[in-house]
């Protein structure tokens, strides 16, 4: 496989592979022991890797970042500080390599209608969306297409955007702001985009009486409510893949699913017809 599918970022400050293990071990709350323990090696061993006094092998220090649950790319960085090669790989996402995962993820796209549903990547761009998403922004009158790699960041934060239709915009742009803000602390990338975007005016608040945060849609007949929740592909080997989610915007209430149900039945009908006419 060719250097360049693998994911390299800036180089960072010479920080040792046991650094690294150390600072995301005390950020997952572990002790030396209990992490000792997840990871199948003794804890003198792990105390040694941290102060580097040892130097793990390939295996051990897959154990440990695998019992971390660090990402794929941040993994890469640790093997690279430990004088080893980089493990992971990040695909381009037209490769043919990704068929499969493009298949999964047409499946869960499709199924999920009449509920839009979108796939981001780790640089918040929308890399597909359903039938549903594109009908939900013309019900907002939201005038972006999500198959030109719109952003979904930049339709949350800036003028014109998505945003604008949100009944309570100012605590989802600061949850989004919130989220994207730690995510961009190891995505140089996205680090940049948040520079560019202005900030929403508010700290997100703890909640009072739900125990989620909908997203209120404002349309010219009425708001639609719907309940945020996220698919990630389970045990990836890839960072590419690792880095995809879909986003369900799931109705909150009758009133939304029904008008999302009819909105799909009519884009079906045309599109019947639409394709009926040219056969």
């Amino acid at each position: 496989m060719s250097n360049h599918l693998f994911h390299h970022k800036h180089p960072p400050p010479a920080i040792t592979a046991g650094q690294h293990v150390r600072h995301l071990r005390r950020q997952a709350g572990l002790s030396q022991l209990d992490l000792a323990l997840m990871a199948g090696v003794s804890q003198r061993h792990l105390s040694c890797v941290e102060t580097g006094r040892a130097k793990a092998s390939t295996s051990t220090l897959h154990a440990i970042l695998s019992a971390l649950g660090a990402p794929l790319d941040h993994c890469n960085e640790v093997f690279l500080a430990a004088g080893y090669a980089p493990r992971y790989a990040a695909t381009p996402l037209d490769a043919p390599a990704l068929d499969v995962v493009h298949a999964a993820i047409d499946h869960i796209l499709h199924a999920n209608n009449p509920a839009p549903a979108i796939v981001i990547d780790s640089n918040w761009d929308i890399t597909a969306a359903n039938v549903s998403t594109g009908l939900l922004l013309a019900m907002a009158g939201v005038a972006q297409d999500v198959a030109s790699r719109l952003n979904l960041l930049e339709t949350l934060l800036s003028p014109g955007g998505l945003g604008d239709r949100l009944a309570n915009a100012q605590e989802i742009r600061a949850a989004a702001w919130q989220r994207a803000s730690r995510e961009s602390v190891s995505n140089p990338t996205l680090a940049e985009r948040l520079n560019s975007l202005p900030p929403p005016g508010i700290a997100l608040q703890a909640p009072t009486a739900s125990p989620v945060l909908l997203t209120r849609v404002c349309t010219a007949d009425g708001e639609l409510s719907f309940l945020s929740t996220f698919t990630t592909f389970g045990m990836p080997l890839d960072i590419t893949v690792e880095s995809l989610r879909i986003e369900h915007l799931i109705p909150a209430d009758l009133s939304t699913k029904q008008r999302m149900m009819q909105a799909y039945e009519h884009w079906n009908a045309d599109h019947g017809q639409s394709v009926a006419s040219t056969g």
